[in-house]
């Protein structure tokens, strides 16, 4: 399954950029959970990306669909 080229597989925008500052900020602080605010504290730092990488894709996605 193709994914379309309208929604980037990469956090691009200054949304998703500034989402991605934000949980990088957060797991530095050590408050970053993964799943919910209830799941355990992130320690590592590649999963503090994935979990960034993926909440800037949701922003940007978000972006994207406003525009159009």
């Amino acid at each position: 399954m193709a994914r379309s080229s309208k929604y980037p597989p990469y956090a691009k925008g200054p949304k998703a950029e500034g989402k991605m500052k934000a949980v990088m900020h957060e797991w530095a602080a050590g408050g970053l959970h993964s799943g919910s605010k209830k799941g355990p504290i992130v320690t590592d730092q590649a999963q503090a990306i994935a979990i960034g990488l993926a909440q800037a894709r949701k922003a940007a996605r978000r972006g994207y669909r406003a525009r159009a």
